[in-house]
């Protein structure tokens, strides 16, 4: 692995103990310059873990709290009339002048404050009364919810679902990793050891080396024919949108790029594949009422998708 990767994922661990492979995929994913969807319980260090990230990157942060009184202009920012000058001025929000936006507990505001972020995910910008105003590079979200105390929820809309490159989960920490939480909380704050190992500009330069990795064709068909065989199964009513096909490209060579190298193999594509696909398929009625899941489609089709043969290459 790329010393100055593993330097920043030893930092983290400062401060969340017990989870490298998240770590590691989170870290794919901004190498990617993709968003992320952490979607757990609460408590167990969402939070902790995008301020880490935020340190380390040397990363501008940003973190906002949704609530159902959020609206969209906190997100993208508003005009003022000025009365003396009789001209508007543009107030920036959240989104503006940030390079790592923690948006907690999302599905708690309202849809229209969620969509509100769809423009600054995809395009990275955001436009007001006519007027686009660019983001900084890179500009990555980090959105937590909560899938429990469902209570004054809003569900996600698909299209901003399908916006995020990955959906993780921390879960619980073992024995060890409890008890190493617990230890190094017993007189200090473990965030506070997190130091940065990385600039913003190294950030953006990984990310223009990662897009530089190469995926042949036959790589390319192996993704090609994953998601066609989603869109055909019988127990998806939605299968892999294009754009998540591309994402899965992206996250592919993250992969490659933090194992050290300049292609990818189909080792990459199915460590990520439900990271990347679960929250964009969508199980027909049928499977719900048969307890069928979308991660366990998505590994039916990783068995039953011919893999290509790594020798013919």
């Amino acid at each position: 692995m790329n010393n100055d990767l593993e330097r920043v994922i030893a930092e983290v661990e400062k401060a969340i103990s017990g989870k490298r492979a998240v770590i590691e995929k989170i870290l794919m994913a901004i190498l990617s310059d993709g968003h992320i969807l952490l979607d757990d319980v609460p408590g167990v260090g969402k939070t902790t873990l995008a301020l880490a990230l935020s340190r380390t990157l040397g990363l501008s942060y940003h973190r906002i709290q949704f609530t159902p009184d959020v609206l969209p202009s906190d997100i993208v920012g508003f005009s003022v009339y000025h009365r003396d000058t009789g001209a508007f001025t543009y107030q920036p929000g959240v989104v503006n002048d940030t390079n790592l936006l923690l948006g907690d507990e999302i599905n708690r505001t309202s849809s229209k404050t969620q969509s509100a972020l769809l423009e600054a995910m995809e395009e990275r910008q955001v436009t007001v009364d006519g007027n686009t105003y660019p983001l900084r590079q890179p500009f990555i979200v980090i959105a937590t919810q909560n899938n429990v105390g469902t209570a004054g929820t809003q569900s996600l809309p698909y299209a901003q679902m399908d916006r995020f490159l990955v959906r993780l989960s921390l879960g619980y920490p073992d024995y060890d990793a409890q008890m190493e939480l617990l230890r190094a909380r017993q007189d200090a704050d473990p965030l506070s050891d997190v130091r940065q190992a990385l600039t913003r500009e190294d950030v953006v330069r990984m990310q223009r080396e990662t897009r530089a990795v190469t995926s042949k064709d036959s790589i390319l068909s192996y993704l090609t024919r994953l998601a066609l065989a989603s869109r055909e199964h019988p127990m998806l009513e939605l299968g892999i949108s294009p754009r998540g096909v591309l994402f899965l490209d992206r996250m592919a060579k993250a992969r490659a790029y933090l194992e050290g190298r300049d292609y990818v193999v189909c080792e990459d594509v199915q460590a990520v594949f439900s990271d990347v696909c679960a929250h964009r398929v969508i199980p027909t009625q049928k499977a719900r009422l048969t307890g069928v899941t979308a991660e366990q489609v998505l590994g039916e089709l990783l068995r039953t998708v011919e893999v290509p043969d790594a020798r013919r290459d």
